[in-house]
C-alpha cells in the first residue's frame, strides 16, 4: 500500500470513483428507473470501487488478489451491460482506434483526472455509453497487470499465514 494516500492514490481506484460516478448519472438518465438493468450497473460500478478499497486492506496478498479479482469481474459485468446498451440502441461502438477514443483514454494520463473530465459526454447516450467503454477497459488492464504482478509475488514471497507460520517457527527456534 502507498504510504502517503493508500488505495485511494492508486490510478486504477481512481478510475473505479469516476466510473462509479459516472454510471450513476448515465442510469438516471438512459436507463428506466424500473429496469433490474439499473440497479445492476449501479452494484457493478459499486462493486469495482468498493472491492478494491476492500482488498488493499486485506492484510493477506491472498485476499487482496480476491478482492482485485472480484473488482475486475464487476467492471467486466459493467463493461458488458455499456456495450449492450450501444447495440440494443442500434449506436455507434467508437473503433478503439478513433480520435473519440483516443481523446477518452488520454485523461488517464493528466494526474488531475477526474470525474469532470468525462461530463463532457453524459448528454449524448452514444458518447457517454463509449466514453465508459474506453475507461473501463483501461482500467481493467491496469487491474489486470497489477493482478499478474501480486499473483507473482504471492507465487515467489508466499502468503500472509505461510509467512506467519515461518516466523513462528523461527520464533519457536530461538526460544529453544
Amino acid at each position: 500500500m502507498n504510504a502517503t494516500g493508500g488505495y485511494k492514490t492508486l490510478p486504477f481506484f481512481k478510475q473505479s470513483e469516476i466510473i462509479y460516478d459516472f454510471t450513476v448519472e448515465f442510469v438516471k438518465r438512459y436507463i428506466d428507473y424500473k429496469s433490474r438493468t439499473k440497479d445492476q450497473m449501479e452494484q457493478a460500478a459499486r462493486s469495482g470501487k468498493q472491492n478494491i478499497a476492500e482488498g488493499y486492506l486485506q492484510k493477506s496478498l491472498e485476499g487482496r488478489i480476491k478482492l482485485v479479482g472480484v473488482a475486475r469481474g464487476s467492471l467486466e459485468e459493467l463493461l458488458n451491460d455499456y456495450l449492450d446498451f450501444l447495440r440494443q440502441k442500434n449506436l455507434k461502438l467508437w473503433d478503439m482506434n478513433s480520435s473519440e477514443a483516443r481523446k477518452v483514454r488520454s485523461f488517464v494520463y493528466n494526474s488531475y483526472n477526474d470525474y469532470k473530465n468525462y461530463k463532457i459526454y453524459i448528454n449524448d447516450p452514444e458518447s457517454a455509453a463509449n466514453a465508459m467503454v474506453c475507461l473501463i477497459n483501461q482500467t481493467n488492464r491496469m487491474l489486470d497487470q497489477k493482478l499478474r504482478w501480486m499473483e507473482e509475488k504471492f507465487v515467489n514471497e508466499g502468503g500472509f499465514r505461510e509467512n506467519l507460520f515461518k516466523k513462528r517457527m523461527e520464533k519457536r527456534k530461538t526460544v529453544e
